[in-house]
């Protein structure tokens, strides 16, 4: 079992940045970030595959969020610029085992959260 560790979460100002950190346990195939807003379902925001670097967004992050790994580490990081109040939510890492698709039930791990809270 992969343990999933995030950290980075906060409160910021719209316009502002951070970046979340996640540290995984073990070997993934892949890993990304979801999101969770009050009374949304979970969402896919970002994902990175280990071995070719691909990377992956939904529409409404590109150009501010930025997706990045450091192998040696075993660790992701999601850098969120220019952030909006409509990004507000729970944050979660979460990785693949093996090849799948970037859908919640795709996922095999999960961290517990981190809460990311963005004023206007």
């Amino acid at each position: 079992q992969v343990q999933l560790v995030e950290s980075g979460g906060g409160l910021v100002q719209a316009g502002g940045s951070l970046r979340l950190s996640c540290a995984a346990s073990g070997r993934t195939f892949s890993m990304g970030w979801f999101r969770q807003a009050p009374g949304k379902e979970r969402e896919f925001v970002a994902g990175i595959r280990w071995g070719a670097g691909n990377v992956y967004y939904v529409d409404s992050v590109k150009g501010r969020f930025t997706i990045s790994r450091d192998n040696a580490k075993n660790t992701v990081y999601l850098q969120m610029n220019s952030l909006k109040p409509e990004d507000t939510a729970v944050y979660y890492c979460a990785a693949h085992r093996a090849l799948g698709g970037w859908s919640v039930r795709n996922m095999d791990y999960w961290g517990k959260g981190t809460l990311v809270t963005v004023s206007s």
